[in-house]
């Protein structure tokens, strides 16, 4: 269980809850309620391989870490200076059983086994690209859309290294749902589960959870809504639980 993340960007210092210490460079994002809800929505257990397709500096993975210490963890990240971080960011945890690759996910046969995870996890670029972004921007741009890797390159990744009956968990826009839930059944990806989450409850859908399963057969259940703040503002139980600030 998460006590506490600390996480750098710039100057900016953001507490979490209290286990484990994060530091971020100056061109990736903060750690967001995305990657937190994701893992929240993950269903993992003792021992299971994990892999993290696109794990920029490594948040995912440690929150994942934080839920249940004996996953086996591997970072996939295509930006140097990121699966840098990320590693650094595992080693000073003392997190062995977290290891990160440099690479490009479209390049899945050379770089991941077959096969070779139970879970998939990924907090991909949500937005088609459009136009190009000025160098000093790139980092961010990738990041946020898909110059370097799209839905399609994404599914057939995790539907390459996932083993028959394991798990796809990813975090993405609504707008691109539709997208999302074809691009998996094309990779015989079933989707099996899927979450709204809201900021409030009379808001649009600002994201949406999904797990897909390899080799599974069709049949999707929609989970009750992760709402984070109350119609007059009060965080919501979720958001407690989320945030580690229950009591």
């Amino acid at each position: 269980m998460i006590d506490t993340i600390f996480l750098w960007e710039a100057r900016m210092e953001e507490q979490i809850g209290g286990k484990y210490r994060m530091e971020l460079s100056q061109t990736q994002f903060s750690l967001s309620t995305d990657s937190i809800a994701l893992a929240d929505f993950a269903r993992v257990f003792s021992g299971a391989r994990v892999c993290d397709l696109g794990c920029g500096c490594g948040a995912l993975g440690l929150l994942l870490l934080a839920k249940c210490e004996t996953l086996q963890v591997t970072g996939v990240e295509i930006q140097e200076p990121a699966a840098r971080c990320a590693a650094e960011n595992a080693a000073q945890n003392g997190l062995s059983q977290f290891s990160v690759l440099h690479g490009d996910l479209r390049e899945y046969r050379t770089l991941l086994p077959a096969n070779g995870f139970d879970i998939v996890v990924s907090n991909p670029p949500y937005y088609p690209v459009s136009g190009g972004a000025a160098p000093e921007k790139l980092p961010l741009a990738i990041a946020r859309s898909e110059v370097c890797c799209t839905l399609s390159d994404l599914c057939t990744c995790a539907a390459w290294c996932l083993r028959f009956g394991g798990s796809f968990f990813l975090v993405h826009k609504p707008e691109r749902l539709t997208d999302l839930l074809v691009t998996l059944r094309e990779n015989r990806l079933e989707p099996k589960r899927l979450q709204f989450v809201r900021h409030h409850p009379e808001a649009s859908v600002s994201l949406v959870l999904v797990e897909a399963r390899s080799g599974a057969k069709p049949g999707l259940t929609l989970q009750n809504d992760l709402i984070l703040y109350t119609s007059s503002g009060e965080k919501t139980a979720d958001y407690k639980r989320l945030y580690h600030e229950e009591t």
